[in-house]
């Protein structure tokens, strides 16, 4: 990845210092004038009026956008309503479901403990958790259905880092095998309300057919929950207390959480679904898409997903991007990750690998190779991901650049463009 000059970096370093230095609260990032950081604020007033024209229309509860860039924000705005129906208004500091924007810290987990040589990323998950040793694959015959056939090797951690295990999201995304994880209980990405900890749902797993033989194929799957699980097996901990002391902790993440305290349950958003009658709240707990028992009291609260398990703000997810992009530095100087470390994580890993025509996938990141293939605002080497409810993030080296974009809506997303929007709107203002 390439990273800022080494001057630059220093300065960039010190100003976001500054940015949780006063307080505990999230919101003490250094805000600059968009044209000290070669940004027009007259263009960025058409981010805000099409944004705005989203709420007004109907099509989005709400959003918080925040863009920084070169370790100050050259904007930030919360739009429209956290809750429509109590009409309490969406703020910097409301709290989000990020869903799969975990796997991003999972992933640095797993190569932090590399680091520490806890493990390697090409060993055997068999070795620490050993019922992953021998697995199996499913296989179509003529009939519709499938025999199974032992997989050529073991899967690695290197696989479940770049989802090229074989494993599917449980009946989700699946289709050939959805018969057993159906009846394993195992059916996507949200295990909020499980009453089981990761470490026996990924236990079951093992036992379960996988649909592509190890690094055969890109296959989004549950591949972060067997990570988080390792982590907790590897560390000793369990994933909340470790994401809490290795990460939350000195970057300064302190509204981020596996499930949240009662005293921060009011700045949790409402995740909205969109019907014929508008957008409806979407339905209590329990499934994908639901509000999802993220509180505590709520739920069981013991099941920790690497995969998809944290609510965060823009604030403290832009942190922990920022930490990356300063090549592992958190805030006040502590170092995180190596710069090589960081390389590593946010560096193509599929090869020949089909993924997605000019981008490919690193440890936890989509990755963009070919801005001309990928035809929208990008520079080469960004790297960013998105969450089940809508959200969206990215980090662009080049430009110094880290953007964070919550909104919480259901399944039914596909026909909102606000993600292209939002990204030709920020590009556009940006003049320096």
């Amino acid at each position: 990845m390439p990273f800022i000059p080494i001057s630059k970096q220093l300065l960039a370093t010190t100003a976001f210092s500054m940015l949780l230095a006063s307080g505990t609260h999230a919101d003490h990032w250094a805000e600059a004038p968009p044209a000290q950081l070669g940004v027009s604020a007259e263009r960025l007033d058409r981010l805000t009026e099409v944004m705005q024209g989203y709420v007004d229309d109907g099509v989005l509860p709400g959003m918080v956008i925040l863009v920084a860039k070169d370790g100050q924000i050259a904007y930030q705005r919360a739009f429209g309503h956290q809750n429509i129906e109590s009409r309490t208004p969406m703020a910097m500091d409301t709290i989000f479901r990020i869903a799969s924007q975990t796997k991003a810290i999972t992933s640095a987990g797993v190569l932090l403990l590399q680091e520490e040589g806890k493990l390697l990323l090409d060993d055997p998950v068999g070795k620490y958790m050993p019922e992953w040793m021998e697995t199996t694959v499913a296989v179509a015959n003529e009939e519709g259905g499938y025999y199974e056939v032992p997989a050529k090797r073991p899967i690695t951690i290197r696989d479940l880092l770049t989802h090229t295990s074989g494993i599917p999201y449980g009946a989700w995304l699946n289709g050939l095998t959805d018969d057993a994880w159906q009846e394993a209980e195992i059916t996507g990405w949200y295990f909020a309300s499980d009453e089981e900890p990761i470490r026996e749902i990924v236990r079951r797993m093992a036992d379960l057919p996988m649909i592509a033989q190890p690094g055969t194929e890109y296959l989004y799957g549950s591949n972060t929950d067997i990570l988080g699980a390792l982590i907790e097996v590897v560390s000793g901990q369990p994933l909340d207390e470790f994401f809490q002391s290795r990460f939350f902790d000195p970057i300064g993440m302190t509204d981020t959480h596996f499930f949240l305290p009662q005293a921060k349950a009011d700045r949790l958003a409402t995740v909205y679904d969109m019907t014929e009658n508008g957008l409806t709240p979407a339905g209590e707990a329990g499934a994908m898409w639901d509000q999802g028992d993220y509180v505590v009291g709520q739920g069981p609260n013991v099941t920790f997903s690497g995969g998809a398990g944290l609510v965060s703000t823009a604030h403290d997810y832009a942190a922990f991007l920022e930490m990356l992009r300063q090549g592992g530095l958190a805030p006040d100087g502590e170092r995180i990750l190596s710069p090589m470390t960081v390389t590593l994580m946010t560096t193509d890993h599929l090869g020949g690998i089909e993924f997605s025509p000019g981008a490919g996938f690193s440890y936890g990141f989509q990755v963009a190779l070919d801005p001309g293939t990928l035809g929208y605002p990008v520079n080469e080497g960004e790297f960013g991901w998105g969450g089940a409810y809508h959200s969206t993030y990215w980090v662009d080296p080049e430009e110094g650049m880290v953007v964070t974009y919550f909104t919480q809506l259901g399944e039914d997303t596909m026909d909102v463009d606000d993600h292209g929007k939002l990204r030709a709107l920020i590009y556009q203002a940006m003049v320096e």
